[in-house]
């Protein structure tokens, strides 16, 4: 018999204190023995309080060949997983929600027209604006609303293209620059739990 799981990089875990391989992982096995092996207790959380816990895949695969000794266990997934517990649901205010989009949205838009003006500054946009101005019409006009108006436009419209939707509007179906580098963050932070949570396993071990 063979046995295929897909364990998860991070499972969210809500009173229960004993983790089953279904909770961690996706599970793939001939005939009824499926159900059997979902429901296999991979982990006990010791302590009823929030914290993160590391469970090895080669702990997950040794449960495994207690209950099958016959069976032949491939892991297609992650070698680690991270286990966070919560001893009850959290409970989200919608007001802290959106005072802190608030607090943060004030701070994008802050830092952003800052950086714009700084670049414009920097680059003496307003001059180069009066001098396009002057070649084409001889005249001398500081920010020509010829020219500042169309590039303000622009300067959203681009804005709006790079980040790839505008409210509940998406443009494609990828996803934007900053779920991506939310995704990355999620990632390298993980990466990091892991490497610590492991660390001190080993040290306790010693």
């Amino acid at each position: 018999m063979e046995i295929y799981i897909k364990p998860v990089e991070k499972a969210r875990i809500v009173r229960n204190r004993d983790v089953t391989l279904k909770d961690v992982a996706e599970v793939f096995v001939g005939g009824k023995a499926a159900e059997k092996a979902e429901e296999l207790v991979v982990f006990h959380v010791p302590q009823e309080r929030k914290k993160t816990y590391l469970l090895s895949v080669m702990d997950v695969i040794r449960i495994l060949h207690q209950q099958f000794p016959e069976a032949v266990v491939s892991n297609v997934g992650q070698a680690d997983i991270l286990i966070e517990y919560l001893p009850k649901p959290e409970k989200k205010s919608r007001l802290w929600t959106v005072l802190k989009v608030i607090f943060v949205s004030l701070i994008l838009f802050t830092g952003a027209a800052t950086t714009i003006m700084c670049f414009h500054s920097d680059t003496q946009l307003p001059l180069i604006f009066q001098n396009i101005y002057y070649i084409f019409f001889r005249e001398n006009k500081e920010m020509p609303p010829l020219l500042s108006i169309p590039y303000s436009i622009g300067l959203g419209l681009g804005i709006i293209i790079f980040f790839n939707h505008f409210s509940k509007i998406f443009l494609t179906e990828d996803p934007t620059p900053i779920e991506i580098e939310m995704t990355t963050y999620e990632k390298e932070t993980n990466a990091s739990i892991i490497d610590f949570l492991g660390r001190n396993k080993r040290g306790d071990s010693q």
